[in-house]
């Protein structure tokens, strides 16, 4: 019997020796912890979903291993402004963000939800060549059904002024009443209270473009109230950039609110020169107390609907009175002139973007119509034998939706003089697809496979615009503090374990505009929550992100 009890203690103790204390050890790298100083070696310690430990780890011992050597290791990076809304139904994995770093995508412009039964059928009726099932009602559940169904990347959202206002108003140019008004505000109140990281709109868009100042503060203040964030893509990035900036800056005092200024630009050559008096309007604001910043993707190009060459008031009432009005001949004779005006009112991106042959044709919903894919709007009008307006006109009526396209706005020296501020942060503006499958019947926006790693690749390493430890603060840290995501962005004990392991010698963008579905290199490791999704350079499957709430998220 008691040689029965030492056996059984003896293998007690044994197991208790043999159990490893740590998850994962990442072992010899380079450290950047995301504050932006110098970096340092250090091993790192996971323990379930957290960070347990940095430094000398040479005496223990984990399940997992991780040979870090001559490698950096960082943050998870940050999509300050991302659209993978949709393509995350279709492959949670994420890849074209995945393997440039990114572990958490934040949704802004406009929001999946609250929606009422007409915005429901107008997403599930309007869906191109990702298709899902629209099952919920509210922002909130949208974001449990997403968590549920398995993302390899974080997810965070804002809540859309367009959102609420089309749910209670409709598609109508017209004002809220004060009982209306009153109803759009619970809405933004249920939002944050289901984890909306504050309020987020497209002003040059209908139906945000119809909300007045006056109502979008209403609104803010509503966000205010539960810590939230003011985030828009502003009224103009063209002819009325520097008003659009003095709008933000005064919803931003008025609501008491922190405020971020969508993909910073200065639209169309006529405007370039405005970018360094809007830096100096912000940095000015900034020293005055008011918490704004800003994120912006790294290319030349912006790429919306081409319903964008047409005043946003021709879709009052919503894209069928648009596709109906393009059948009109009058208004077609209207609209060629509009095409082509310097408009001061609305933003005229194909005038911007110095017509036809600096528009670049993306995706079509209609099989009929892929053929234009990758063409520029000039060479599809040559073989549709008409012109630029008349193709415009007509493909958005063809194709039933307000069809993808690029526009080549900006200039290389304001990209520059962007990246090295220090309030900026970066944002893809696109979704997060693979290679593979649906996501190949159309062309994506390069940023989409290479914003983060071209901000490493070109503008660290190649241009030496700033160094990589600053770029790694503003890819993390900076968003993380200025959203409020809680234990995210900084490499520290007990944060979360979001780790990004990279080879900055080799981190490279290879997405064109001509080939856009092509992965960046460099990146070797990625941990969301503690769990490898991209080992060894290769996607592990697993589903580790989480739908990350904002600060007045209430249980």
């Amino acid at each position: 019997m008691r040689n029965l009890i030492y056996i059984l203690f003896a293998c007690t103790i044994l197991a208790s020796c043999s159990t490893k204390k740590y998850d994962t050890i990442i072992r010899n790298g380079l450290v950047y912890d995301g504050n932006g100083g110098e970096p340092f070696k250090a091993d790192i310690a996971i323990k379930n979903d957290s960070i347990a430990f940095i430094g000398d780890l040479s005496k223990e011992s984990a399940k997992n291993e991780v040979d870090a050597k001559g490698l950096a290791v960082a943050p998870g990076f940050i999509n300050m402004m991302g659209h993978s809304e949709e393509s995350l139904f279709y492959d949670g994995r994420a890849q074209s963000d995945i393997r440039q770093g990114v572990t958490t995508e934040i949704f802004g412009e406009t929001s999946f939800g609250p929606l009422n039964a007409s915005m429901k059928s107008q997403l599930q009726h309007g869906q191109g060549d990702v298709k899902y099932n629209v099952s919920w009602n509210t922002l909130g559940e949208y974001m449990q059904v997403l968590e549920k169904k398995g993302i390899a990347p974080n997810i965070a959202s804002f809540v859309g002024s367009g959102a609420v206002r089309q749910y209670v108003i409709g598609e109508a140019n017209i004002a809220p009443t004060p009982a209306q008004l009153d109803s759009m505000k619970l809405l933004v109140d249920q939002a944050m209270e289901e984890g909306a990281l504050g309020l987020t709109n497209a002003l040059i868009y209908p139906v945000d473009f119809f909300a007045k100042t006056d109502e979008l503060i209403a609104l803010a203040k509503e966000a205010s109230k539960y810590g939230g964030t003011y985030s828009s893509h502003m009224r103009s990035e063209g002819n009325k950039f520097l008003e659009a900036v003095e709008e933000l800056i005064t919803i931003s005092k008025e609501a008491n609110i922190p405020a971020e200024i969508f993909h910073l630009k200065a639209a169309g050559k006529d405007n370039w020169p405005k970018m360094d008096s809007a830096i100096k309007r912000v940095e000015r604001a900034r020293k005055e107390g008011l918490d704004i910043t800003s994120d912006m993707y790294t290319y030349l190009a912006g790429a919306t609907g081409l319903t964008s060459v047409f005043p946003p008031t021709l879709q009052d009432g919503g894209f069928g009175k648009l596709r109906a009005r393009l059948q009109d001949p009058k208004i077609r004779a209207e609209m060629k002139i509009a095409m082509n005006s310097n408009a001061q009112n609305w933003e005229n991106l194909y005038y911007g973007a110095g017509g036809a042959e600096h528009v670049l044709l993306l995706g079509f919903k209609q099989d009929s119509l892929k053929k234009y894919t990758g063409k520029t709007l000039a060479e599809a009008a040559i073989m549709r034998h008409s012109t630029p307006e008349e193709t415009a006109m007509d493909l958005i009526v063809q194709d039933s939706t307000r069809v993808g396209v690029a526009y080549f706005l900006m200039n290389e020296d304001n990209v520059k003089k962007q990246v090295a501020l220090p309030w900026v942060s970066f944002g893809s503006d696109e979704g997060s697809y693979t290679t593979e499958g649906a996501f190949l019947k159309s062309n994506a926006h390069p940023r989409a496979y290479g914003n983060f790693a071209r901000v490493i690749g070109h503008y660290v390493r190649d241009e030496k615009v700033l160094t990589l430890q600053a770029a790694i603060q503003k890819l993390a840290n900076l968003p993380a503090k200025h959203l409020k995501l809680q234990k995210r962005g900084e490499l520290k004990t007990g944060n979360y374990a979001d780790i990004v392991i990279f080879d900055p010698a080799k981190v490279k963008d290879n997405a064109t505009f001509e080939k856009p579905h092509q992965y960046s290199d460099g990146m070797v490791d990625v941990f969301v929550n503690g769990i490898a999704v991209f080992k060894n350079g290769e996607p592990t499957g697993n589903a580790a992100g989480r739908f990350v709430k904002g600060p007045g998220y209430k249980k």
